[in-house]
């Protein structure tokens, strides 16, 4: 290369290759209409990197050269968003959606019809971005809505996200974005197809694959998979004078920005409705998942005087698309041991293509569920997949049998160590009584790394199977000793150095997490995440936990005796209590002075009262039971946790409500045989939308 004459002329240069070249990015991965070759784009790159490397001070965090990942990094930190990223309460029905259109035109005090904007519900991964200058500085996930993961070096990876905005864009200096990362589907099938060929695990959907991949710490591997994005939002959108949300991604497709593609502008809910419904059987043609239509009041004024619940906005809803169903033949089935012991059926099927990937194994999800449906092997099955992700067997062709099924063989002892089983009146699951069984090892160290407990990236389920069979595991106190074991992990298949050293590394950060972290990923039965911060509020260690009396956590809001009678018997089993001096021995069980020593006020709508006395739903007690569909049950019982009401595993005269989904089982007829009222997922939800919403107790 010919020595630039000047700094000054390198940096004209430099301005003009990189522009140059973030037009042709544009061009290539938003517009998909490139306008050079592949060759002459990487002579393009090439001379820039030449230039920064002559003139290292040129070299900024925008430049297209900084896409390829040079870093390992040692975790991702925790950073508040600017504003609380909520998730769209979903619909399943045309009728459903014209209810929400009904609400919103009652809120606004209007008969007339409202116009909506209809944007294809991505299946990615939600992520908050914020510009300084114009230019890309910080990229966070959406977390728990209120704080979100620092992944900007693994974002700034992605060639469809521009790094900067022009300065003639329709808004520069500081703001920020908001959007889903997604897999595109033809690069995901390459991607599992090399995995496969590596003998290593696939993954199960182009957004496990998305998710994954944004969490890896070596950005360089980041830069090697072509994950893709769509933008839908601007904060603050209003005060930069738009008015509406059409402007809005107007505005953002201007500003260099990949916009959902195919939006279209309702002028009322029936044509909304038209829309979503025309694209239920086309979106399987698309190149990147979707799994329904988001529907968003266009006027942004409206939307600022209608807000949100603590959980959504009301102004936009998600309406799910019927998921994807297929016909095989059931040719076993296996029961699989989890980390509380409790024996799940799952089929093993022939083979069958359902919603892009092959499925050979689907969940039958407990005893009931199997009895109730009268499958035997040999059966043609539907398989479809719930919430377009998780295989599960939905009904059986008794019509076709050709007299060769066989019955189901119920496990009279564990599958996996030989112990014996045990059957709980109030539950449907078959559980082994053997605290020493390999599966519960595996499974609860494998719940102890997750994401919501110790957040351990790369202790996955495959490697600890390996560290367990090694005996170099034996439970969770022992991942913090697996320093002193590095050349052995290192011995181990598809490890190595690198591997092992990165893995070592995730351990030592984990010790930093929030002790109510801790006291979840420990795995005591019917203790979730919520009531993990109850508990760690009040008790300030393990020790202090497990010399509480049931009656004592009884009193613990959010808690009640079905809860306290768990933890107590958890830490009556000596096997338990040696794990307690375990992990003090390690260095952890106990919270620090920093953690807060009081439960937090929940967050409410405005003008919801607290959790308490006098709040809407106090002196309320629900249980839920089965499948929801519009959520986790963790979910509901956290906004009914929130508005005062108690949630409890057991039903009894004193319960209020049972809350019953899809396959509920032996507490549902519990409820019946008590006269307990019984109410379905809607109900729960018009009475939770109704005291969010200042309306009346129920």
């Amino acid at each position: 290369m010919t020595p630039t004459s000047s700094l000054e002329d390198a940096r004209r240069e430099v301005e003009r290759l990189r522009a140059e070249i973030a037009e042709h990015d544009r061009r290539y991965f938003v517009d998909a209409a490139p306008v050079i070759s592949d060759a002459e784009y990487d002579r393009l790159v090439a001379r820039l990197a030449a230039l920064e490397a002559e003139f290292p001070s040129l070299v900024t965090p925008d430049s297209p050269t900084q896409r390829v990942g040079s870093a390992v990094l040692e975790g991702f930190a925790t950073v508040p968003h600017s504003a609380s990223m909520l998730s769209l309460g979903n619909t399943y029905s045309p009728d459903e959606v014209r209810e929400f259109d009904a609400r919103i035109r009652r809120w606004l005090g209007s008969d007339a019809p409202v116009a909506y904007v209809c944007e294809l519900k991505i299946d990615g991964v939600a992520i908050a971005l914020r510009y300084a200058g114009g230019r890309f500085a910080l990229g966070l996930t959406r977390g728990d809505g209120v704080s979100g993961d620092d992944i900007t070096a693994n974002l700034r990876t992605i060639r469809s996200l521009p790094l900067a905005v022009p300065a003639a864009a329709p808004f520069v200096g500081e703001f920020e974005v908001r959007g889903e990362v997604y897999y595109p589907a033809a690069a995901f099938a390459r991607l599992n197809r090399a995995q496969e060929e590596r003998g290593e695990r696939v993954f199960a959907n182009p957004r496990n694959a998305a998710a994954g991949t944004l969490k890896l710490l070596d950005t360089r591997e980041v830069a090697r998979r072509p994950l893709a994005i769509f933008v839908y939002a601007l904060v603050g959108a209003r005060e930069r004078g738009l008015a509406t949300q059409w402007a809005v991604l107007d505005a953002l497709a201007a500003a260099g920005f990949p916009v959902i593609p195919d939006r279209h502008l309702a002028p009322d809910i029936e044509g909304a409705i038209a829309h979503t419904l025309s694209w239920s059987d086309r979106r399987h043609a698309l190149d990147f998942g979707v799994d329904g239509m988001v529907l968003k009041l266009n006027d942004l004024d409206a939307q600022a005087r209608l807000g949100a619940t603590t959980k959504s906005p009301r102004w936009g809803i998600a309406y799910k698309f019927e998921p994807e169903e297929a016909t095989t033949r059931l040719v076993a089935v296996r029961f699989q041991v989890g980390r509380t012991g409790a024996l799940t059926p799952v089929a093993e099927l022939e083979p069958v293509e359902l919603a892009g990937t092959t499925v050979k194994r689907a969940t039958l999800h407990n005893l009931d569920e199997l009895a109730r449906k009268g499958i035997k092997i040999g059966d043609l099955v539907t398989v479809e997949k719930a919430g377009e992700i998780i295989p599960q067997v939905t009904g059986v062709k008794i019509d076709d049998r050709r007299g060769d099924e066989r019955d189901v063989e119920i496990p009279t002892r564990c599958p996996e160590c030989g112990g014996a089983l045990a059957r709980d009146e109030e539950e449907v699951a078959l559980r082994c009584v053997n605290a020493s069984c390999p599966a519960q090892v595996r499974r609860g160290i494998e719940h102890f790394a997750s994401r919501q407990a110790m957040d351990i990236q790369g202790l996955g389920e495959a490697l600890v199977d390996q560290l367990v069979a090694n005996r170099l595991l034996r439970d969770i106190a022992d991942t913090y000793r697996l320093r002193y074991r590095r050349e052995e992990i290192a011995a181990l298949e598809r490890m190595g150095e690198k591997s092992t050293d990165k893995l070592l590394a995730a351990i030592e950060a984990s010790r930093a997490r929030p002790f109510a972290r801790l006291l979840f990923g420990i795995g005591i039965r019917h203790v979730g995440v919520t009531v993990a911060r109850t508990l760690a509020a009040r008790y300030r260690s393990l020790r202090a936990l497990a010399a509480a009396t049931e009656a004592e956590i009884a009193l613990l809001e959010e808690v009640g005796p079905v809860i306290a009678r768990a933890v107590v018997s958890f830490f009556a089993e000596e096997r338990n209590r040696a794990l307690v001096e375990r992990l003090h021995a390690v260095g952890l069980g106990e919270a620090t002075s920093a953690e807060p020593s009081a439960p937090g006020r929940s967050r409410l709508a405005p003008g919801a009262a607290a959790s308490g006395e006098g709040a809407p739903l106090s002196g309320k007690t629900f249980v839920l039971t089965g499948t929801l569909e519009r959520g986790t049950r963790e979910e509901a019982a956290e906004r009914i946790r929130a508005l005062g009401g108690r949630v409890t595993d057991s039903v009894s005269k004193n319960t209020n409500y049972v809350v019953a989904g899809e396959k509920a089982g032996s507490k549902l007829a519990k409820a019946r045989a008590l006269g307990v009222p019984v109410i379905g997922e809607k109900e729960l939800e018009d009475i939770l939308n109704g005291v969010e919403e200042g309306g009346e107790r129920p």
